[in-house]
């Protein structure tokens, strides 16, 4: 018998029981698709948290005060000193706040209200895109003025230019001076364009007071620069903010570039995990082939043993089998890539999924596997009937 042959009568075979054939590839599919959607979905979230962090510069030191604060704009002026600290480009003091922005009678629940100075917005990676930014004058002086991200501007002013505009901030008013370019979005994660940025000073007198400063944003210098800022950075902080008792640091300070490494290989292990589960789906397509093509041996004994009669040998019965269960898990493979494929284009829990080509060649081929392992315990059944005995079955 030859090759086309065998799959002629494979497709025969595959033909004779459409249902049943089609709820063994519907295992495959669900499988194949699951695979590529999940790692896909993996893929899609670390790319958008690599984003994020990105945005805010991989040269960017971040420095937070411990349980009893500590940290102060005093602090952050002496972290700027060329002679302690060469690597350090600026340092930016930060205090956060959530604030409600009233205009016209529309009001805006702002996701972060900060306050900082000017050099916050070239470290943080935040453009003025209409406007301008507030000057260190304007620090100085506490003035009342605003820089607004994309979202918040949106809000507040549909369709008009924000800039020159006063909105009312937790009773004060502001004047908005500027409007930020818009961020990449993150999907589930916070807005990045939600966001107001208004003087350190006026922020302190208006919403947050005098307390300890939430943190302090370090721009090194380049960004081959940023260990050597880091190092500088803990040496000027030991020596204002003294350890405790027990030996622990009243700060801690985030390195961007290492967190992109660490969420780079929390990316890889969070994505590896999914595509192993969804691989269990296809395990378990692969115990549907197994079962029907069982169910289709016995059925066919009696074919079996006249085609053996007549002089089949093993290798050909052995060969048709094995390329029906395959034919299946390669059918229901190229189904769940269809599926996948189109499912991709939509939004899933926030994320959107980025399909890795190596993904569908891993899922077919894993498929074309299952379909020859799980197919030839049945195929080796059928090749192994003796044709008297095939030929008396009932």
């Amino acid at each position: 018998m030859t090759l086309r042959e065998t799959f002629r009568f494979a497709l025969r075979g595959i033909g004779a029981n459409k249902l049943r054939s089609g709820l063994t590839m519907l295992g495959i599919l669900i499988g194949v698709a699951a695979v590529i959607l999940l790692v896909a979905v993996g893929t899609g979230s670390a790319r958008q948290v690599s984003e994020r962090i990105e945005a805010l510069g991989t040269n960017t030191l971040t420095v937070q005060g411990g349980a009893s604060g500590g940290l102060t704009t005093t602090i952050a002026g002496a972290l700027v000193d060329p002679v302690l600290a060469p690597a350090v480009r600026s340092a930016s003091p930060v205090v956060t706040a959530q604030a409600t922005i009233t205009y016209d009678g529309t009001d805006h629940d702002v996701q972060q209200f900060v306050g900082t100075d000017p050099a916050y917005f070239a470290a943080s990676n935040s453009p003025v895109a209409s406007g301008s930014a507030f000057t260190a004058d304007d620090v100085t002086r506490a003035r009342r003025v605003v820089v607004l991200g994309k979202t918040a501007a949106d809000e507040l002013f549909p369709g008009l230019d924000p800039v020159g505009k006063e909105v009312t901030v937790g009773g004060a008013l502001y004047t908005v001076s500027g409007v930020l370019g818009a961020k990449s979005s993150a999907g589930g994660f916070a807005d990045p364009d939600d966001i107001a940025i208004a003087p350190v000073t006026a922020v302190r007198q208006t919403l947050t007071g005098y307390g300890s400063i939430t943190s302090i944003l370090v721009s090194a210098a380049a960004p081959d620069q940023v260990d050597a800022a880091q190092a500088q950075v803990s040496a000027i902080l030991d020596a204002r903010l003294p350890a405790s008792t027990t030996g622990q640091t009243p700060y801690r300070i985030q390195n961007a570039s290492q967190l992109l490494e660490t969420q780079t290989e929390t990316a890889k292990t969070f994505t590896t995990l999914l595509g192993t589960v969804a691989g269990i789906s296809l395990l378990v397509g692969g115990l549907g082939i197994t079962n029907i093509m069982l169910v289709t041996v016995t059925e066919r004994t009696r074919e079996i043993g006249i085609r053996k009669a007549l002089g089949a040998p093993r290798g050909a019965i052995l060969t048709q089998f094995l390329a029906e269960a395959t034919m299946l898990s390669l059918l229901g493979g190229g189904l769940g890539v269809a599926v996948a494929l189109a499912g991709s284009r939509f939004t899933i829990a926030g994320v959107r999924p980025e399909v890795v080509p190596a993904s569908i060649a891993l899922a077919l081929g894993v498929s074309v596997a299952i379909g020859l392992f799980f197919g030839s315990v049945p195929a080796h059944r059928a090749a192994g009937l003796r044709p008297i005995d095939a030929l008396r079955y009932e």
